[in-house]
Formats: C-alpha cells, structure tokens, sequence
C-alpha cells in the first residue's frame, strides 16, 4: 500500500475544496494534498459557458445523483447532478455569483456563530473576488475569483426587465448589493468569455509554488482517525490502495450529498443508523446527514413570436461555429451563459425582504446546443422564466445506502413537507405571470405552455407545481454548524469530537441561504483557510 504525506489534506475540489487549498498552500506554504475523486478538467468544452445545460445533464464530469422518490411530489425522483472533476460543482453549474442577504449571516451570528456575520463574511467574499467593476465597499477587484456581466443582453431578456419595472419592480444594479429587490442582471464565474471554475482560480496558480499535490480518481474510502484525532485517509486509485497522512489538519470538502457520507463511512454519524448498516461507531454525531435544504424551482414557458431565442442554436451547423468561436477567440453566444437577467421578489408586498429568485432565459432549455444526431424534439421559439422559494422550511436528509464507499447515498429532499412552502412557490408562478403580462413583452409572448392558461386555482397550480417541480442543484446544510446537540462543526469549522478535521461545504451552512450557492460555498472555503492558516501559526482567526 502506498503512502503519502501533507501538512494539510483537502477532500474535495469544489467551490470550497479548491479556494482552501489553493490559498492555504500559496499564503501559508504548507504541504497542500487535494483528493478528487473525478479527473482533470483538461476537457476544453468545461469551459464554454453554454456547455453548463449539456453537463449538467450527462454523465461526463457529473456524480449523476437522484433523489429516493419523493412523497409530495408525486414520488417522483429528482435528478441530482454534482459535480465529479477538478472543480468540482463549479466546473458544470450555471456560474451564477450571488452572495446572499446580510440578514442571511446575521441571522448566522446571532445562533452563536460571531465569526459568520455579514461584515465577517463580506471581509471573505472581497478577498475572493476579481471583480468586474473593480474595488468598491461591497466588492473586491483583484482576487483570483474573475467576475463578469453582459453590458449588452438578448432583446428578449431586456424586455423582461423592462416589464419587470412595468410591473412595479425597481432596477437592481448590484443583486449583492444588501437586501436587493426587483429586476437586474447577474453576475458570473466567466473572465474572457470562458468558464472560471474554483479549480481555475485557485488550485492552477497554487500549483506553481511546488507545494500544492493533487490525486484525481481518487475515492475516499474512510477517514482515519487514531485516540480522537484524524490521521489520515484511505483512499482507491483505481485498483490501488493509498493511504495519506496529514500532519496538521484535514479539511473535508466533498460537498452536502458526500461530506456526510464520508464522515459516516468513517464511523462518524448517527449511531444507530451507522449499527444498522454495519460500521462500527468512531463518534455518535446525529446531526451527520440531517438538515437537508435545497432549492425547487418550476418554470413558467411562453411561445415566442419573433426568432431571437437560443432556438437558433439547435441546428447542427450553427451550434458547431458557435463552439469553436467560444473555444478558440471566447466570443459569441456560446462564450456566454443565457441566464442574463433575473429577479428578487417577495410573495407578499408585507415582506421586509424578499424570498423568491428568479432568472430569464430567452429559450426554452438551458442545454441549447443541439448535440450530433440528437432526437430531441424541435418545439420552436420560446422562453421561460423560473422562480424558487429562497429559504424553504422543507428539511430532508442524507443517509447511507450500504457500507460500500462505491455505493451511492440515499438522497430524501422532502421537498414540500413544510405547509407554508408550496404557498410561497404558487405566489412566485403568480408573480412571474405579472410581470410576464406586461406591454414590453407584447412583442415576443405567446401562448403559455406551463403552467398553461388554463391552471389559475390554488388547487391547480398545486397539482401543477407537484408534477413537475425540480431541484435548482443547491443543497447544503448537512453537516451543519452550530452549539447546539444536533450541529456537526462548531463555528470554526472543527468537527465535534474528533481533532484535526474540519468541513467546509455548503454542508455546514445552518439555513439555506437566499441566493445560488456557488458564491457562498467559496466563502466558506477562504475562511476555512483562514482558521487552518491561524492553527498552522498558533493563533486565532480574526
């Protein structure tokens, strides 16, 4: 058996994996092991923007996840994609930069966790961000993390913004400028017109010091841990078996479905769930694989009257030039990513903040290059417009399928389960058809086709809602922070009960925050980093 050994071990490449190992090997100059269990993200089409529809809904790069069958929504399964390469989630995810509400964090702060209030964490988010409009209060123009906007969008999606304020919602300028409400545009993950994943920010320049290792195709197969403390981990490498050491701390990265699977697979979780499926108890944490949150969405699709939508990508010949404009100059409609403007609404006017995220496509998918020989049916010009609950009190859980590494967890969302949700995500539909109404959109709208006219009863959106709801891909909160019995890190990060591991992922995150979770998830890696860096120098974090 092979062994290897690091200062530091980071499980994960993702959004949060990635900014903790790389900042931590290049500021801090310790050995840096990184453990990915999918491979390199040599692949050049993981970098065209539009690429995001297709990879998120093939098996390359991509953990392939579904859901058990859900109770209230028909028992259907819902297809979880994650992603499996270097860069983890954030090199197939729609690269959306949004940060959140202050309250959000504050809200954090105020269950005992100081270190994750909003001025704290806005201190992380600027040390991260390159962005496009360069150092301001609220954002930072010179981290590694490259953020971009459209100044010019498809006439399709401006006229939802001009009907957004038709229907009586502002013009947001900054969607992460505080508690932003009405319509705008987004912010990116893309410099150049090409993708940059947390693996491209941090882990390529991290490299060049010499003191950063990465294993792909490598799968954890348990945590070690010796009187109390993480050691090591196991690992395969195709048919190999590795064991690595960490001299100062490991860092589990893995993500909401893995990290709680790999700290139970280690011995690390409910007892009695961990008894039942034959592994013995290393540490009772019964908050391991609980407090489940996710995003659902549903989508309101209209026919459109003129031809300026990505349906003029589905022919072959069209699509293949805008993909090698995109590889080879990043220009052109592949070079972008469609989800150009959005929304923040409330579902009530009483609201004080908004609790419903919304964003416009000016086509009918995300997945808008048509593939060779591909059978899917050509319906024409259309657009649609999704809306989601942002801080949903539905809670489900992760648990183990076997004591098999190689075995995928069971995933139950439960989505629905809380009363009050289906409310709010009927009042979205509601909203989104409101602005959708609007003259500026009389030039372009046809008939809806969903829900479609006919369905306007509670009961019917209802029905509607429950047939075809789906996951906007944002789980967190299953290894949660906190003081409290059920939590599973404490405000730094540390695992409760054992030395020298710390998670973070969205999984520590308590409550769902209101925004896409891309942003928030490589926050939480920069202040990992900076709590492992105060250990590594004897001090505390600020």
């Amino acid at each position: 058996m092979q062994t290897i050994n690091a200062d530091v071990i980071v499980i994960g490449s993702g959004s949060a994996g990635a900014t903790a190992a790389g900042r931590i090997a290049m500021d801090s100059g310790a050995r840096v092991l990184v453990i990915e269990a999918g491979g390199r993200d040599w692949n050049p089409l993981l970098r065209v923007p539009l690429m995001t529809g297709i990879l998120l809904r093939n098996r390359y790069a991509n953990w392939f996840y579904h859901t058990e069958p859900e109770p209230h929504l028909n028992n259907r399964k819902l297809f979880w994609p994650r992603g499996k390469v270097l860069g983890g989630s954030s090199a197939i995810n729609g690269m959306v930069w949004t940060r959140g509400l202050p309250s959000d964090y504050d809200g954090w702060a105020q269950t005992g966790l100081p270190d994750w209030s909003w001025d704290k964490v806005l201190r992380s988010y600027r040390e991260i961000e390159g962005h496009w409009g360069g150092e301001t209060e609220l954002h930072g123009g010179t981290g590694r993390q490259k953020l971009s906007t459209y100044d010019r969008i498809n006439p399709l999606s401006q006229a939802f913004l001009d009907a957004g304020q038709q229907a009586g919602h502002p013009r947001v300028t900054d969607f992460n400028a505080g508690a932003a409400v009405g319509v705008g545009r987004y912010d990116y993950t893309i410099h150049g017109g090409r993708r940059v994943s947390a693996a491209r920010a941090f882990l390529r320049p991290a490299a060049e010091g010499g003191n950063l290792q990465v294993l792909t195709g490598a799968r954890v197969l348990r945590i070690l841990t010796e009187k109390g403390r993480a050691t090591g981990v196991d690992l395969a490498i195709g048919k190999r078996r590795v064991t690595v050491h960490a001299g100062s701390e490991i860092i589990l990265a893995a993500g909401a479905v893995n990290s709680p699977q790999i700290l139970m697979l280690s011995g690390i979780g409910p007892a009695d769930h961990l008894r039942e499926t034959g592994i013995d108890v290393v540490a009772d944490l019964p908050g391991v694989g609980q407090n489940l949150r996710d995003h659902l969405l549903v989508r309101v699709e209209y026919d459109c009257t003129r031809p300026v939508t990505l349906h003029n990508l589905l022919r072959a010949d069209r699509a293949g030039k805008a993909l090698l404009e995109a590889l080879w100059r990043g220009t052109g409609p592949a070079a972008r990513f469609p989800l150009e403007a959005g929304a923040f609404l409330k579902s009530d006017d009483a609201l004080d903040e908004p609790d419903l995220q919304a964003h416009f496509l000016p086509g009918r998918s995300t997945a808008a290059v048509r593939m060779p020989f591909s059978r899917a049916p050509d319906r024409g010009h259309g657009f649609f417009a999704n809306v989601y609950q942002m801080r949903p009190d539905s809670t489900g859980h992760i648990a183990l399928r076997s004591a098999d590494p190689f075995d995928a967890p069971k995933i139950h969302g439960n989505y629905l389960s809380a009363p009050r949700d289906i409310a709010v995500l009927r009042a979205g539909v509601r909203r989104l058809r409101e602005i959708i109404a609007q003259p500026a959109l009389d030039g372009f709208r046809g008939a809806e086709n969903a829900p479609g006219a006919a369905r306007q009863s509670d009961a019917e959106l209802d029905a509607w809602i429950r047939q075809v709801a789906d996951t906007v891909f944002h789980p967190v909160g299953t290894c949660r922070m906190g003081n409290d019995a059920m939590s599973v890190v404490d405000g730094t990060l540390r695992l409760r009960g054992i030395d020298g591991l710390r998670v973070a992922d969205a999984s520590v995150m308590p409550t769902m925050p209101s925004c896409n979770t891309g942003a928030p998830s490589q926050m939480i890696g920069s202040k990992a980093a900076d709590f492992v860096m105060a250990a590594l120098n004897g001090r505390t974090a600020a």
